[in-house]
């Protein structure tokens, strides 16, 4: 039965217990796959629960792709992260800059009990296997989208129209959301955490919701 939390960031807290408790799914770590639309809340968001989770790494998405391959990084990321964590060993990647439009030197990234994987893509085919659990930042894209180019600006205008047209073809080749296991929605206060499309029953299961327009989610 649906529950209700009113105590300011109780379902992140709650979250972060729950995926705690999951068995590891890539080696030793409980890889947490965060996807949305960009400007949808991802970044933000794995923020709070990397913090909820004792400050569990948080591995952007941003860092992986590039300029000429905004959403053709899987080789790279299973090569450079999931691999090496899969045996238990620590992962090294070459952060992309994007002002400099070159890779920098490598991060060490140690295989910690949970690791969180934020981006767009994050839940692609490729990585699933990998994921304990898939999240999606439940946005609709039109309104994500326009929030992420108020964010960057006019000047960023050019970047964000090749980046909507790859971004729909890459959805509609490799869609994450079907997927999901929970649902992740932004309230006026905290976050509402709903079952995903592919949501199981489990004993410890939990949803969060507001009661109105006053609750905190």
């Amino acid at each position: 039965m649906p529950t209700s939390h009113r105590t300011p960031g109780s379902p992140i807290h709650d979250l972060a217990s729950h995926l705690r408790r999951l068995p590891p799914s890539c080696g030793p770590v409980r890889l947490i796959g965060v996807d949305g639309h960009a400007g949808s809340g991802k970044t933000t968001f794995a923020g709070q629960l990397a913090a909820a989770l004792g400050g569990a790494p948080v591995l952007h998405l941003d860092d992986i792709a590039t300029h000429e391959e905004l959403f053709a990084w899987t080789e790279r990321l299973l090569r450079q992260v999931v691999e090496p964590l899969r045996r238990g060993e620590t992962a090294r990647y070459t952060p992309y800059d994007w002002i400099a439009r070159g890779f920098g030197p490598a991060h060490e990234l140690p295989p910690a009990p949970v690791i969180l994987l934020e981006g767009v893509g994050a839940g692609r085919r490729a990585v699933r296997p990998f994921l304990a659990r898939l999240l999606w930042m439940e946005l609709p894209h039109d309104e994500a989208w326009a929030r992420g180019q108020r964010r960057d600006g006019e000047a960023q205008s050019e970047f964000w129209a090749g980046w909507v047209r790859a971004e729909r073809q890459h959805f509609t080749k490799d869609p994450s959301r079907p997927f999901a296991d929970l649902l992740v929605r932004q309230c006026s206060e905290g976050y509402e955490v709903l079952p995903g499309p592919v949501a199981t029953p489990e004993p410890d299961h939990f949803i969060t919701h507001g009661d109105g327009p006053s609750a905190v989610c």
